[in-house]
């Protein structure tokens, strides 16, 4: 099992323990993060949670993605999510996601994730380009890709689809 220790945090893989907390968190960040990410609202379920890391446990497994929870470095307190994903071998590129519990947020740890997984993602992954791609107007996790060192690339449009409509997206990379 892969876990990270750096930078105050522990990033492991979801353990089905863990639903309660994640469950608790989206709920609590169902505000700030579900404006971005659908999946996270208020009427989020254990059941939903445990479908989730069914999901990460299969990409895990088949090496197509590493979604990772975010702990205190003590893993007493579940802070949010991030993972690497959408990983193409043939180009040596992936995506890097990541969402912060209310909570917790402005409090760096999001810009700390990208660091640590962009780090794994270059030295244990051989990739060469991590993205990260924001919705527009989502200018905390715009901040968070800047304070990590991502560079702004480009604005694509239709680049996402939010609730059934496309929208723009800054494209930030980050490479070795």
């Amino acid at each position: 099992m892969t876990t990270i220790t750096a930078e105050g945090l522990l990033l492991r893989p979801f353990e089905d323990g863990d639903a309660t907390a994640f469950t608790s968190a989206v709920r609590e960040s169902a505000q700030s993060v579900g404006h971005w990410m659908p999946w996270c609202h208020a009427d989020y379920t254990n059941k939903d949670a445990l479908e989730w890391f069914a999901v990460c446990k299969q990409g895990l497994e088949a090496q197509t993605a590493y979604e990772f929870g975010i702990f205190s470095e003590d893993g007493s307190e579940f802070l949010g999510g991030a993972g690497l994903n959408q990983i193409n071998r043939q180009h040596a590129i992936c995506n890097l996601g990541y969402w912060v519990r209310s909570s917790m947020q402005r409090q760096q740890v999001a810009s700390r994730c990208v660091r640590l997984l962009s780090q794994y993602a270059f030295e244990t992954l051989a990739l060469r380009r991590v993205e990260i791609v924001v919705a527009a107007g989502n200018h905390p996790s715009e901040g968070v890709a800047r304070k990590a060192g991502a560079m702004l690339e480009c604005v694509a449009r239709n680049r996402l689809l939010i609730r059934g409509v496309s929208v723009p997206a800054s494209v930030f990379s980050l490479v070795p």
